[in-house]
């Protein structure tokens, strides 16, 4: 089983940046891919970007050129780089294996507002 922890969101305003960081620890070695996921106000949740234990990533058309996933597997940690914010990106964001599975952790809460 693998346990995740995401941490980094907050308030920052349109254009902004950010950064999410999620840590893993029990069965890493499991792990093919891992996914940012994300759950607006009153939506369902979505997958945002993902990334596979190769290096290869793929984004959501709605991030696509502003977000970038990456990995240090020394770490065990995954981020999410979140440049140029805009207001429709406020959600709570979610690490998960990709496709998802176990149960979803606290999420992290990003807000983007002036």
């Amino acid at each position: 089983q693998v346990q995740l922890v995401e941490s980094g969101g907050g308030l920052v305003q349109p254009g902004g940046s950010l950064t999410l960081s999620c840590g893993a620890s029990g069965s890493v070695g499991s792990i093919n891919a891992m996914g940012w996921y994300r759950q607006a106000p009153g939506k369902q949740r979505e997958l945002v970007a993902t990334i596979t234990t190769g290096g290869f990533t793929t984004y959501a058309d709605s991030v696509k050129g502003r977000f970038t996933i990456s990995k240090d597997n020394a770490k065990n940690t995954m981020y999410l780089q979140m440049n140029s914010l805009k207001p429709e990106d406020t959600a709570d964001y979610y690490c998960n294996t990709f496709p998802p599975r176990g149960a979803w952790g606290q999420g992290t809460l990003v807000t983007v507002s002036s």
